[in-house]
């Protein structure tokens, strides 16, 4: 299992801010699509990726235990 955190709008999406996905290991893009595949309506292509709370690439490993956050891009003023 692989937690997942998803902030600001994403969490709405999902209806929740912390889940778990069935992945013993991977890639960011596997639990990316994963996540599209369960909520097609999340837009994570801009989402920064960060995996136990350090940034990460597409194509970085996860395994079982990890964390992924993804952070969706933010504006303010």
């Amino acid at each position: 299992m692989i937690r997942v955190l998803l902030f600001a709008d994403l969490g709405e999406i999902a209806g929740q801010r912390d889940l778990s996905i069935e992945l013993e290991t991977g890639t960011v893009d596997q639990v990316k699509a994963k996540l599209q595949e369960q909520y097609p309506a999340m837009e994570l292509d801009q989402a920064m990726v960060a995996i136990n709370e350090e940034y990460a690439e597409p194509d970085t490993p996860v395994k079982t235990g990890d964390i992924v956050a993804f952070i969706p891009p933010v504006s303010g003023g």
